[in-house]
């Protein structure tokens, strides 16, 4: 017999009281050498993270699966080794030290791929710490902010620690949790992370790229956008645009003024029309008030969202990513500074790739032309070759187009000593004879 809704709530809400728990008391289920998946972004559960902290003297070798994660770094600090290993699928500031001191790890991986290393056994997770929003009426908890990432994980978690946070907006799509998954509860009324993405988007350089980037960028264009003040600033560049729809590993507070000025509004998308989709949100408190139950808006597995055979089945994909450098050939580096670990390859290649894919796709990559060392001195960015032991993000094979300050070249299709010219016009005047002549000595000219 089916019960009503009511008996459906009551029962529920049951379960919900009989798990409520304080993050002390939540965290003595971890065990030494479980392996601990932590959602991150603007979303990781800070009391949770405390808590492990507190206790992590108690405990041997727990291994804390992560991406990139904004919160105070105390979790990765030298006197938790032994206790606490971080394994970083993205390195962000706040590990970058640590994985570069070898106090922590890093693993490689597509973003398109992340959650299948939990999903498909390749790291079992003995217990989740989520962060999620209020239950609805019939027990449903949501993601929020940090859902594609993470809901996977969460899926096949032995153990699930979930932080039900009064601030965490209700977003919609694949994102929903019940309470009957959540072994412990821990109730809080938390802000979230913030990131502001503009705080270089004004700068001279900054915007000249940005305006390269919207000349490539058609009417009915889905957009793509990546982490950054670049990326920021490309929107701002939109206004005269038409019909423009979004589907993006994540989305930030610039996408809000396009969707009110009617610039952004998912008309000619060829795969949900008329919904932004993404995986993750990453700004600031306006966003996260913006998405809570907005239509407009699905959250969606990172699988999905960053699969390149779904990112091409939008026409007119334009995916915009940065690099570190670019060599002569088209080889692309965005995770290392040579062999010291920076970032991760993210979604790059994933939506490069399906931009290539995508019926009139626009694969970029920008970045400045120029670099200021920490002595002062500037570097080129466009480079003969790259530095020993960097890491090749997106292959030669894969790049369409590289924008800097100076113009737009596109690669595609191109010779290696078509690729050399089209790059040295767009690397910055100081350094274009240097380049040409070693370009000579390698014979690419």
């Amino acid at each position: 017999m089916l019960l009503g809704i009511n008996e459906v709530e009551s029962n529920w809400q049951d379960a919900c009281r009989s798990r409520i728990s304080t993050a002390d008391e939540a965290v003595k289920a971890i065990k030494s050498g479980d392996r601990v998946f932590l959602t991150g972004n603007a979303s990781v559960p800070l009391p949770l993270l405390d808590a492990l902290v507190k206790r992590a003297p108690q405990l041997q070798d727990v291994e804390i699966c992560h991406p990139l994660t904004i919160c105070p770094a105390d979790y990765v600090a030298p006197e938790m080794e032994g206790h606490l290993r971080i394994n970083s699928m993205f390195i962000s500031a706040n590990v970058r030290k640590a994985v570069n001191q070898g106090r922590a790890d890093f693993t490689p991986v597509m973003l398109s791929e992340f959650p299948l290393l939990f999903k498909n056994g390749h790291l079992p997770v003995d217990v989740a710490l989520v962060h999620v929003s209020p239950p609805d009426a019939n027990g449903f908890c949501s993601m929020g902010a940090e859902s594609g990432l993470t809901i996977s994980a969460a899926e096949v978690s032995k153990v699930v620690i979930a932080m039900i946070n009064e601030q965490m907006p209700r977003t919609l799509g694949d994102t929903a949790i019940h309470i009957d998954r959540m072994d412990y509860i821990v109730p809080s009324d938390t802000p979230l992370f913030e990131m502001p993405m503009g705080d270089d988007a004004d700068q001279d350089e900054v915007k000249k790229i940005a305006a390269h980037i919207s000349e490539l960028i058609p009417d009915g264009a889905t957009m793509q956008l990546g982490i950054g003040a670049l990326p920021n600033a490309v929107l701002k560049f939109l206004y005269e645009k038409k019909d423009l729809g979004i589907h993006s590993e994540l989305i930030s507070d610039g996408v809000i003024d396009l969707v009110e000025a009617g610039v952004v509004n998912g008309a000619r998308k060829s795969l949900h029309p008329g919904k932004i989709i993404c995986g993750f949100l990453l700004g600031t408190k306006r966003l996260y008030e913006w998405v809570n139950n907005n239509p407009l808006v699905e959250l969606h597995r990172t699988e999905y969202v960053n699969d390149p055979f779904v990112v091409a089945q939008n026409d007119r994909l334009v995916a915009i990513n940065s690099a570190i450098e670019v060599d002569l050939t088209g080889q692309v580096c965005a995770d290392s500074i040579g062999p010291k670990m920076h970032s991760a390859v993210g979604g790059q290649l994933d939506f490069i790739y399906g931009a290539s894919r995508s019926k009139g796709g626009v694969p970029i990559i920008a970045l400045p032309s120029t670099s200021t060392l920490r002595d002062g001195s500037v570097v080129s960015k466009i480079v003969p070759m790259l530095k020993l032991g960097a890491g090749v993000v997106t292959s030669r094979n894969h790049v369409h187009y590289v924008v800097t300050e100076f113009g737009a070249a596109e690669l595609y299709g191109k010779t290696v000593r078509q690729r050399t010219q089209a790059l040295i016009n767009i690397a910055h005047p100081q350094f274009r004879d240097e380049i040409s002549a070693q370009a000579k000595e390698l014979n690419y000219l």
